[in-house]
């Protein structure tokens, strides 16, 4: 009803019906017949049809008092988004992980601020899952499948998780020979994750491999991944980590595969959006920009380094 309610106002600004289908490009007979269909709607004539004068009905100048504002407001309003959506400057909102935004993902934002400098990121790092709702939020990275039916989602890749300790460890404890024997092992725990879903995987990572559930007996409990690893670095037992947190330390060997048999479910990376907000063209440019860049990395799409 809006849009025949605009095309009103066009034709008493235009001051004729032929004007004012000109002037959007549309056939005379449709605005005519769109006219017709407004003021059925509406109980009431809206303008005399005069091929001589122009008049609107008493009924049509209140209608049009009361809509024009409105109407004038609405298209000022749309053009506004309209050419807002189109560039690749102003602010651009988004959230995302710490860890991985200080850690394998921080080349990527500093290549995409290079790469686009009229564009002002605005990044806000928790690894606290925030509200995407709330604020003027364009854009958030996300780790697992969102369940808000609000949310479009993109799958970007995935990270493998596997269980590690320091070789100054394993020296001293020696390692467990299956999983039955982590009861006797010190267990550093991230609390995100309480209960330790393993895949039995000897040659690989594959669906079809069989499962194992447990429930570790934590000696320390962390509610950081850095924090989790640093503390494994440092000798203070076994711990279930993503590849993408401490690539450089098992390259390093500042950390070794505990079980190597055994990986823990993968990780899976989205982009996601909210559904009822436009998306700009500086969030479709950071979406296909963090698609590029994580498709890239061998890490990002499962890799285990040996």
């Amino acid at each position: 009803m809006f849009d025949d309610i605009s095309l009103f106002v066009r034709i008493v600004q235009k001051r004729s019906l032929a004007a004012a289908a000109k002037d959007l490009h549309l056939p005379a007979a449709t605005v005519s017949r769109r006219l017709k269909k407004l003021e059925d709607k509406l109980r009431c004539q809206l303008i005399h049809r005069s091929a001589r004068k122009f008049n609107l009905t008493a009924e049509g100048e209140v209608y049009y008092k009361a809509y024009a504002d409105l109407v004038q407001q609405f298209e000022a309003t749309s053009r506004h988004l309209s050419a807002d959506v189109q560039q690749l400057n102003g602010k651009l909102t988004v959230l995302a992980p710490t860890n991985a935004s200080v850690g394998i993902l921080q080349p990527m934002w500093s290549e995409f601020i290079r790469l686009y400098p009229d564009i002002q990121l605005n990044l806000f790092l928790s690894n606290q899952t925030k509200d995407i709702h709330l604020g003027q939020v364009d854009m958030a990275l996300r780790v697992g499948p969102q369940e808000d039916s609000l949310l479009f989602q993109k799958k970007l890749g995935e990270t493998s998780t596997i269980l590690v300790a320091s070789p100054d460890y394993l020296a001293d404890q020696g390692g467990p020979d299956g999983l039955d024997a982590l009861e006797e092992h010190r267990i550093i725990l991230v609390n995100t994750v309480p209960l330790w879903k393993l895949q039995y995987c000897p040659d690989g990572y594959s669906d079809k491999h069989r499962w194992e559930e447990i429930r570790p007996q934590a000696t320390t409990i962390i509610d950081d991944i850095g924090l989790a690893s640093q503390l494994a670095r440092d000798g203070h037992g076994i711990v279930l980590l993503p590849v993408s947190e401490i690539e450089k330390e098992l390259k390093q060997g500042a950390l070794v595969r505990v079980l190597p048999e055994w990986q823990g479910a993968q990780r899976e990376i989205f982009a996601v959006w909210p559904t009822g907000r436009l998306l700009s063209a500086r969030a479709k440019c950071l979406r296909d920009f963090m698609q590029d860049f994580i498709a890239r990395s061998k890490i990002l799409q499962g890799e285990i380094p040996n």
